[in-house]
């Protein structure tokens, strides 16, 4: 790797507020923002609208559409009368 082209990659707490969950990883995105975390080191957070504990498709709240009755109603109101 070239020296001094990449960003700077360190510990970074991501915290999702509709939840009330956060995590600590590693990433080169940061904030000016701080938290204590639970080891007592201060990291930079950075506030997310959506995590995996308020997604609907991964908390299980996620809606089905009925597709096959979409089909059957498309195929009524657009089938063939008859031959042309």
């Amino acid at each position: 790797m070239k020296p001094d082209i990449h960003p700077p990659y360190g510990p970074v707490v991501f915290r999702d507020k509709a939840a009330d969950f956060a995590f600590l990883t590693r990433s080169t995105a940061t904030s000016d923002t701080t938290v204590v975390w639970e080891d007592g080191l201060t990291y930079p957070v950075i506030d997310v609208e959506i995590s995996s504990h308020s997604h609907p498709f991964y908390t299980g709240t996620a809606r089905v559409l009925d597709t096959a009755g979409r089909v059957e109603r498309f195929e009524r109101r657009y089938a063939r009368r008859g031959p042309r």
